[in-house]
């Protein structure tokens, strides 16, 4: 099987708001929106969208035993695990076990996810 497919669409549009689902612990202040899955796999690519304010030192630093790539689209995101801010066209190539977050943000941050726990450890 291979991820999930759809024609264009915007999804950053404001009508498509009602298709962000709130990350739970987060007060609303994180949101996620799947746009490709691999059902089989668990490969997946997904938005996160930041609210000013958030912060996910309540849930601590992460790793995963599979690689990632993120790009940040919009705003800027506070990496603790780097001590460093993450700013609008940003790309990281994490592998598997890369310690990163506790993340915060004072503006909306939109980062886009490519997950690839097919390729786990």
């Amino acid at each position: 099987m291979a991820k999930s497919t759809i024609t264009y669409w915007n999804a950053l549009d404001k009508a498509n708001d009602n298709k962000w689902e709130v990350i739970e612990g987060t007060d609303g202040l994180l949101e996620e929106l799947t746009l490709a899955i691999d059902e089989k796999t668990g490969d997946y690519t997904r938005l996160t969208r930041f609210k000013p304010g958030a912060d996910t030192k309540s849930f601590g630093a992460k790793s995963h035993d599979y690689p990632e790539e993120i790009f940040i689209i919009k705003g800027r995101l506070y990496d603790e695990a780097f001590d460093k801010w993450i700013e609008a066209g940003n790309y990281a190539s994490r592998p598997p076990g890369e310690l990163h977050g506790p993340f915060k943000t004072d503006v909306e941050c939109v980062v886009l996810e490519m997950s690839y726990p097919s390729q786990s450890n």
